[in-house]
């Protein structure tokens, strides 16, 4: 499952962005990995490991809200379930 958002940019700025990745282990377990930065330049990664799926699943909407809040916005989500309220409608 992913969802990838982004923030409007001024000009002459590239946009930011923040990708978030949601997949299975060969253990089973579920790895919830995050990347953002600035399109162009320098980016950041985290990974964070859930034993179980919603779990997982829960984290990543809680991630995909604080985002909404600062301002970014959903450009696409992808995923065998879309999970609820993945697309953000103001």
């Amino acid at each position: 499952m992913r969802i990838f958002m982004q923030t409007q940019s001024a000009p002459n700025e590239s946009p930011r962005y923040y990708h978030l990745i949601l997949q299975q282990d060969l253990l089973g377990g579920w790895s919830l990995l995050r990347e953002w930065g600035q399109t162009g330049g320098r980016a950041s990664m985290k990974r964070e490991f859930y034993e179980q799926r919603d779990v997982a699943e829960n984290a990543m909407m809680g991630v995909r809200d604080q985002q909404l809040r600062k301002g970014f916005q959903v450009m696409f989500c992808q995923g065998i379930e879309a999970p609820a309220g993945s697309r953000y409608e103001p």
